[in-house]
């Protein structure tokens, strides 16, 4: 007989990004399906802002939401540059949004609280009170609401084993590395299907495939870049371009002039939908940045990179991934002003010589952990109230 409850009452909270969100839902899926299969249905609640990217994502999924107040640090690389009128003003809402949290802790009763991080995350962390608090960091290093909730979490689950130096000592106790959860969906991706569904019969099968991406909105940088080394990319790659879908036109018309046998090899497209699997199976060498879902796709997928971080991210994130992903020998990584020619010359060597694409794709998967979403769900289970 199971010890597990009827009903496991989960209260999630964290969002703002897809870099916090969706390491949560997909968490929460892999511990539905744990424990369907010991006939205990998961009671969830996620609690976070109205006009963060969680409230739409449980709207879609049909997960019970509840709104907090809370308040956005602007940072400043000058302490007394954050002292500014709108950072005072959403300070002040963090107490209301701490009373309303441990109104909401007192009446769903978690059995455990998972936090994935985000501003958003905070009232409910520190509402947390002897319910036990999992806080789970997708980058390299904490990120300020982490920061804050890690001094109180009965577990900090880390992404990278990198992180665990970056923690004071009687936080680094209660670590643990889980990985980034990752989409099961990504990782089932075919490549057969890639070629019917974007019509890549044209594609030189002799040719390594490179994918381009900037996010779901695209990069200017990243696509600017792209296009004027495209007549030699070409030459040597069949590319797949997702360009973000206000920037289509314009990689229309830059590449309008490519000679026949060169655009047979190309295909830019505004957005890559549920295809995406199919396309990351497919790629050979994937230019992006680098953000923590993303670093944890590549790793779990074993793929090759060129890794462009994107400057303004908080806390410099992306560049430290890159970093992490360079030295684990499974990525280049190019920063600051990026020229075709640092383009070119990154590139070069992956696109003709497949051993050592081979041997990146090696590291990416040796530090890559594709059982992310079960290893966290052990970890809310170890931790949870009894019964």
């Amino acid at each position: 007989m199971s010890s597990r409850p009827r009903e496991f009452r989960l209260l999630v909270t964290g969002g703002g990004t897809g870099g916090h969100t969706y390491p949560a839902l997909t968490t929460l899926r892999a511990l539905q399906a744990r424990l369907a299969a010991e006939g205990t249905a998961v009671s969830v609640l996620w609690a976070g802002t109205a006009d963060g990217l969680e409230a739409k994502v449980t709207a879609s999924e049909g997960i019970r939401f509840v709104t907090v107040a809370t308040g956005k640090i602007r940072r400043s690389s000058n302490p007394l540059g954050m002292l500014t009128a709108a950072n005072m003003k959403d300070m002040a809402r963090v107490p209301l949004g701490v009373a309303q949290a441990r109104s909401i802790v007192a009446e769903f009763k978690p059995d455990v609280i998972l936090s994935t991080g985000g501003y958003v995350a905070v009232p409910i962390g520190l509402a947390a009170g002897r319910r036990p608090l999992v806080v789970h960091e997708q980058t390299v290093r904490l990120g300020l609401a982490n920061r804050l909730l890690a001094k109180r979490a009965t577990r900090v689950a880390v992404s990278s084993p990198s992180t665990l130096d970056l923690l004071p000592e009687n936080v680094r106790e209660r670590a643990v590395v889980t990985g980034n959860p990752v989409r099961a969906e990504v990782l089932s991706g075919e490549p057969l299907k890639a070629v019917d569904a974007l019509g890549l019969d044209s594609f030189d099968p002799d040719l390594p495939v490179l994918y381009v991406t900037g996010g779901a909105q695209g990069s200017v940088q990243i696509n600017t870049v792209v296009a004027e080394a495209l007549p030699w990319l070409l030459q040597h790659a069949n590319v797949i371009h997702q360009c973000g879908p206000n920037n289509l036109q314009d990689m229309f018309d830059r590449t309008a002039t490519l000679p026949a046998e060169l655009a047979a090899r190309y295909r830019v497209l505004g957005f890559v939908g549920a295809e995406l699997p199919d396309v990351l199976a497919l790629a050979d060498v994937v230019i992006s940045r680098s953000g923590a879902g993303t670093i944890a796709e590549l790793t779990a997928l074993g793929k090759p990179s060129v890794l462009m971080p994107l400057a303004s991210a908080a806390g410099d994130e992306q560049s430290h991934n890159a970093r992490r992903l360079q030295d684990l020998g499974a990525a280049v990584t190019l920063q600051g002003d990026i020229h075709e020619r640092d383009l070119r010359a990154a590139l070069r060597p992956l696109l003709s010589d497949a051993g050592r694409r081979e041997r990146m794709a090696h590291a990416a998967r040796e530090h890559g952990r594709p059982d992310a979403a079960d290893r966290l769900v052990d970890v809310l289970l170890e931790v949870a109230r009894p019964a």
